[in-house]
């Protein structure tokens, strides 16, 4: 079956490959986090995107290949709940923005800004820094050679708008991030894998960013 991004919490994870690349989705956890498991075709290698919760569910999809690094989107506690026991079984480093990093259980061994990157084997993943939702909340964006750019955004964008947010000045900068480095850089077919609930697409998107600015949401 074709890749849908429709999975849920106790459900199987939704595997789609791409040519040089592998992406499995798995839905964990009472809020609905989505972990993203990222392989490299060539090398082996994979990557780890939020260890948010249920460990024994994220090993057994890690499965003997072994895990390099994980990479955590933000601070907020539901996104990183199995990373100690993920990190602890598989050896993986740790990754994530240095204004989130005192926030989480581990140290990071691998700080990324924006414009930073993530090897995944011979792939390379882009980190971008979406500030509002936390000071360093990231996204991370890949390109595949044979087609259109995969971008994993955690709490920074969903379908229907941007993450929450606490006050009209985070909104704004939340807002005005998103609008530059995502919509302002990104062709409409880029596929958005969000930290909870179904994947979109920009161009699915694009058409309400002045409604996300006029309400403040």
């Amino acid at each position: 079956m074709s890749y849908s991004g429709d999975t849920r919490v106790g459900g199987p994870a939704d595997l789609r490959q791409l040519s040089n690349l592998t992406i499995t989705k798995l839905a964990v956890g009472p809020m609905d986090n989505n972990a993203y498991l990222l392989r490299c075709r060539g090398t082996g290698e994979a990557v780890l995107i939020d260890a948010a919760a249920e460990p024994d569910r994220i090993l057994e999809l890690i499965g003997e290949e072994g895990l390099a690094r994980v990479v955590t989107t933000h601070r907020h506690q539901d996104h990183w709940q199995a990373l100690a026991e993920v990190v602890g079984q598989t050896g993986a480093r740790t990754v994530a923005h240095p204004e989130d990093a005192e926030e989480l259980p581990v140290s990071v061994d691998e700080p990324v800004t924006h414009g930073g990157t993530v090897p995944v084997g011979d792939c390379v993943l882009t980190v971008i820094h979406l500030r509002g939702h936390t000071p360093g909340s990231i996204a991370l964006r890949y390109d595949d050679p044979g087609g259109r750019t995969h971008l994993f955004t955690g709490d920074s964008l969903f379908p229907g708008g941007v993450g929450k947010t606490w006050s009209d000045g985070d909104f704004q900068t939340l807002f005005g991030d998103v609008s530059e480095r995502v919509f302002g850089a990104l062709a409409d077919d880029t596929w958005v894998y969000p930290g909870h609930g179904k994947d979109t697409t920009l161009g699915a998107e694009r058409p309400h960013l002045a409604e996300w600015r006029e309400r403040g949401w």
